[in-house]
């Protein structure tokens, strides 16, 4: 009897590395390993599928779960935690050969397990394998007892091959399973119960069923490569040979067949071919022996051989592929390829650009062109733009041009060439095609498609100024729009509608710069809308917004000042009416000073207006005189000028003093409304500056220089209440006159007399300069004058007979007190009224009071002591005054009349020494000098 044992290796899994090195090895099942697959997307894991149970004469077939994720490599005889092991067959059902498996992950924990059988069915095992919490389902591929198209015995109905499918287009996505036998090709929708449809009525051997990236099934018959979806079969490429191995590598298709050989007929070779499907090209062709395996991993195909050799492919990088396509000028397959392969859009369009090259040198211009569009975006436009500057080869640059347009990738210099490129093929249509926007296009998307200044430019240049005009309309470019109204078409009414169309700051900006064009050509309209611009708009409540500043629109008025004085007069009127105006809404002093230069203007009429009505010379006209030569017209255009000059100069003066209230500050710059007045000899706005301004004094000169004595007395009169020394001014005017002027100086006399502003004395020289002047003109002013001073000194000399009298009794009293006894007679105290008893204290006052109504140490009479030290404190500011001879010089200087602070500082005693100043005697010389002088 002979013993069984296992001293074989077939069970064990092996790691290796990319160089095929083994890195570990681990035990996964009983007796052997049959199928295995690695799960990456959401887990690293390895199933695995294997006979196990070695007691069962029939062993039992089990799938195990093995997490790689805590596997360590660094040993060879570690091994991964198996997370799970099910067994496919129950212990009931004998087992049967498995012939295909497949995994897939469906979550981060589902997982979807399908084993295909030798007698056509399918087990399907779904859910969480790893716990165990599974879901188990068989299903059964339909068995084909007899070939349709041979009518021979079907192949044996075991599964070959099985692939999953997500419809994305499901809700929720449905799970697709295909089951190839080698008669059949099915497919399961697992997510409806294994409802199976039937593909197609051929099948496969086993290795020749593949999935794709985009999750189609590839199937190898002897004739073509079957490619299928859900729904049915799909693409179908002839390959010849019996197929041996399908497997998929980066969107290649690796086929390996066997042919029959050309030589002896009878013995037969396998071919392996690599096919680039999406560009139908044969990447790699061979021929090699029998083949046990193909390996598609560590970005290579590895090809196990029957005779224990093996060899490696590995895809060229995309230059190399690209430079030997280049050397056999296969342009065309290259870009299809680099298309494909390579997701760098700049590589391709390097790629369009040799091709380019290469049929431009060829002389295919048009072809070249094709390229070139292709290159857009990635290509510098002057490399191709160079080469086809040639007037012959200017279809194809308009062509590339308005590429570059319709990408938005055109600068302002392509599209100066395009619209030169229009012009010089008189192409108007494509023109106007260019420069038209579409109906749903804004105004910013236009503006978007090309350099609008640059297509105006160009348009302007070559005359076509309509299509410059639909430019600049459709762009919004108002300022280019009435450039091109005013200077090349000359329409000044189109402009200035266009004007009123356009938002008030649009219409104030435009102005600034072409009012001065309109004013030129439609004076009144212009000035109509400028109007309209300053105009202020209510905002809802009492105070206004000013849209526009007037000043800033000054400047175009320069050859029209009339309808600038009409332009500024509305302003001036409207903000007037206003009931309020805030502070920065206020018209500037710049409006107002002009307002007030044209009105001081004597003539209004413009250098344009002027040339144009002045009459033609006739011979004699200068030997007549300057008025002979005019006509009849122009003397009463003269006399219409004059008369709105009056009035001009009357509206002066009523904006002078209405621009300047009483009490508040004027509109306008006084010095410069004031300058206007003196440059245009305008006296009366002169002078009514000159007294707001209150320099009466210059007032007083204009008067002077004009002569007007009337107008001269009429301003003093007015003005000699706050200044009185224009009176002086007056007479010494008058003094210096030529002309009699007697009754002008009588009333100066007589105001100078009142207010007495100068003496007597220097009013006599002041009108001695007058030869014309009698004794008549002054005799009353000077004997109301002596009159005046001898009642003064009538006055003074009562006053001094009075301080005399005084004086003598205050003497008597000083001498009775220091040689004669005096008798208090004072029976009250003066302090209390009540009766006088001792102990009393007598002061030589003649005042008497109780002791006890006065303070300790009290030598002085409380009643007269405020008196009494009011007479100390003058005698000692006299005194300290003695000292003090800057206060005097200082007072001298200021003093109009010194001698009187002389007399006065004598008169106080200043001067004479301190024992003069105590001795009697010195005043009783006084005294009698006074009373000789009285007499």
């Amino acid at each position: 009897m002979w013993r069984k044992f296992q001293f074989f290796e077939k069970e064990n899994i092996k790691v290796l590395d990319q160089k095929f090195g083994l890195r570990s090895s681990f035990r996964a099942h009983d007796v052997r390993v049959t199928h295995l697959q690695q799960l990456s997307k959401h887990r690293n894991l390895l199933v695995s599928l294997g006979e196990d149970d070695l007691t069962n004469p029939l062993a039992s077939t089990s799938i195990k779960l093995w997490d790689f994720d805590k596997f360590s490599l660094d040993e060879e005889t570690s091994s991964p935690p198996c997370l799970r092991s099910l067994r496919i067959f129950a212990y009931k059902f004998p087992e049967v050969q498995v012939t295909s498996f497949l995994a897939a992950e469906e979550g981060a924990s589902q997982l979807v397990v399908a084993v295909g059988l030798e007698n056509g069915q399918v087990y399907v095992i779904r859910g969480d394998v790893a716990r165990d919490k599974v879901s188990r389902s068989r299903l059964m591929v339909p068995v084909v007892e007899k070939e349709a198209s041979t009518g021979r015995p079907a192949a044996p109905p075991g599964v070959t091959g099985l692939g999953f499918r997500l419809e994305a287009g499901h809700a929720g996505g449905a799970l697709i399973l295909f089951a190839v036998t080698r008669s059949l090709t099915s497919a399961f929708d697992l997510d409806r119960q294994g409802h199976k449809a039937v593909l197609d009525d051929h099948g496969c051997d086993t290795w020749c069923v593949t999935m794709t990236e985009a999750q189609e099934l590839v199937v190898g018959c002897p004739e073509a490569v079957y490619f299928y979806e859900a729904e049915g079969r799909g693409a179908c490429f002839a390959f010849d040979g019996e197929k041996r191995h399908l497997a998929c590598f980066r969107g290649y298709l690796l086929v390996i067949s066997q042919a029959s050989s050309r030589l002896g007929g009878a013995a037969k070779t396998s071919q392996l071919s690599i096919y680039d499907l999406k560009n139908k090209l044969i990447a790699y062709s061979m021929g090699i022996g029998d083949v046990v395996h193909v390996l598609c991993e560590f970005g290579s195909v590895t090809v196990l051989q029957a005779d224990n050799t093996a060899f490696c492919l590995r895809e060229k990088d995309t230059s190399a592929k690209m430079e030997m396509l280049f050397r056999k000028n296969l342009y065309s397959v290259a870009i299809t390829l680099i298309q494909t392969q390579s997701t760098d859009r700049g590589a391709a369009a390097d790629v369009q650009r040799k091709y380019g090259d290469h049929l431009y040198s060829k002389g295919d211009f048009d072809g070249a062109m094709t390229q070139y569009l292709q290159t857009i975006g990635w290509l510098e436009p002057s490399y191709v733009i160079r080469q086809f500057l040639d007037a012959r080869r200017i279809h194809n640059l308009t062509t590339y041009l308005e590429a570059l347009h319709t990408k938005s990738l055109a600068t302002a210099d392509h599209t100066t060439l395009l619209l030169n490129c229009y012009t010089k093929l008189k192409s108007v249509g494509k023109l106007e095609e260019f420069i038209r926007a579409n109906e749903d296009e804004t105004q910013e998307d236009y503006s978007k498609r090309f350099d609008v200044e640059t297509a105006l430019k160009v348009c302007r240049a070559a005359g076509y100024h309509q299509h410059a005009l639909q430019v600049a309309w459709r762009a919004g470019e108002h300022e280019w729009y009435l450039r091109i109204l005013l200077e090349d078409v000359c329409k000044y009414d189109d402009a200035l509608e266009y004007l009123m169309s356009l938002p008030a700051e649009a219409a104030q900006q435009a102005l600034k710069k072409y009012g001065k064009v309109l004013a030129e050509h439609r004076p009144e309209l212009t000035t109509d809308l400028l109007m309209r611009l300053c105009s202020p708009q209510m905002a809802g409540t009492s105070s206004s917004l000013v849209q526009a500043h007037p000043e800033e629109f000054i400047h175009i008025f320069v050859e029209r000042p009339k309808c600038l004085l009409r332009f500024l007069e509305h302003n001036v009127s409207t903000a007037a009416t206003l009931p309020s105006v805030r502070e920065e809404a206020r018209l500037p002093p710049a409006i107002y000073n002009t307002l007030l230069e044209l009105y001081l203007r004597p003539s209004l009429t413009s250098r344009v207006e002027g040339a144009a009505a002045l009459p033609a010379p006739r011979s004699g006209d200068d030997a007549a005189g300057p008025m002979a030569g005019m006509s009849e017209e122009a003397k009463e255009s003269d006399a219409e000028e004059e008369a709105d000059y009056k009035e001009r100069l009357e509206r002066a003066l009523g904006l002078l003093q209405s621009g300047w209230p009483a009490g508040g500050t004027p509109v306008y710059d006084m010095d410069h409304a004031l300058m206007l007045c003196q440059v245009q000899g305008y006296a009366k706005g002169t002078i009514y500056l000159y007294e707001r301004m209150k320099l009466y004094k210059e007032v007083l000169a204009c008067h002077m220089a004009a002569e007007d004595y009337s107008g001269l007395l009429e301003c003093c009169q007015r003005l000699g209440q706050e200044e009185p020394e224009l009176w002086v001014e007056a007479l010494s005017f008058f003094g210096g006159q030529e002309r009699e002027c007697s009754r002008e100086v009588t009333q100066a006399l007589a105001h100078i007399e009142r207010g007495q502003l100068l003496a007597p004395l220097v009013v006599l020289q002041t009108l001695a300069a007058n030869p014309r002047l009698t004794l008549s003109v002054v005799k009353d002013y000077i004997a109301q004058h002596i009159a005046e001073e001898t009642r003064l000194v009538e006055e003074d000399r009562a006053a001094i007979r009075k301080y005399h009298e005084e004086t003598n009794r205050y003497r008597a009293e000083v001498e009775e007190l220091r040689t004669q006894a005096r008798i208090f007679q004072q029976s009250k105290c003066t302090a209390c009224t009540a009766a006088l008893d001792l102990p009393a204290v007598h002061f030589m006052c003649m005042h008497s009071f109780h002791a006890r109504c006065l303070g300790d140490n009290e030598r002085e009479c409380p009643k007269c002591t405020a008196d009494y030290r009011t007479v100390l404190e003058i005698k000692r500011s006299l005194e300290n005054s003695l000292s003090d001879h800057d206060s005097f010089f200082q007072l001298l200087e200021n003093s109009e009349d010194g001698f009187s602070v002389v007399a006065d500082y004598f008169g106080r005693g200043i001067f004479l020494p301190q024992k003069t100043r105590d001795d009697p005697q010195h005043f009783d010389s006084l005294d009698k000098g006074s009373a000789f002088l009285n007499h």
